[in-house]
């Protein structure tokens, strides 16, 4: 019987470990979840588990995430539905990040890339810094956690 406990808090101790994931089925969703975090200045980077770029640059946005207090850093994640839990989930519980994660499921780019910026080609990585009215869109990637900072302070000086 110990035995058994054991294992149970063993496995509680793990899962707890897994940095939960909140998902969006329709860019609806997440916009309206956007709005309701405004309360500061929001860096929102759009990756996927397949884009080489993007999983360079997260680092850097897990730095921002810990050094910076200013902003509140949300990632979206563009993978395929179909790789949530083999690929995302276990990509995100091996580098064990702190920043908030959301997951959009919704597929139909052309409905909703213009809505994030008129101007988005939908390729990634992508940042949007949203500070009250104000928006920022960056369609590439950062090379360097100081140019992400820099760029971030900048976008967010009213």
């Amino acid at each position: 019987m110990r035995y058994f406990y054991f294992i149970l808090l063993l496995a509680i101790g793990f899962s707890s470990n897994a940095q939960e994931i909140t998902t969006f089925k329709k860019y609806d969703e997440l916009e309206k979840y956007l709005e309701e975090n405004k309360s500061q200045p929001l860096v929102i980077n759009f990756w996927a588990t397949w884009c080489a770029p993007c999983i360079k640059e997260l680092p850097y946005f897990e730095q921002l995430h810990n050094q910076n207090k200013a902003v509140k850093v949300i990632t979206v994640s563009l993978d395929f539905e179909k790789d949530f839990e083999t690929k995302l989930k276990t990509f995100l519980k091996k580098k064990k990040y702190t920043f908030i994660t959301t997951f959009l499921a919704a597929k139909d780019y052309n409905n909703w890339i213009s809505k994030v910026d008129e101007d988005w080609s939908g390729s990634i990585p992508a940042t949007l810094i949203i500070n009250g009215e104000k928006r920022v869109f960056v369609e590439s990637d950062f090379s360097n956690f100081e140019e992400l900072n820099n760029h971030v302070n900048k976008s967010i000086i009213q």
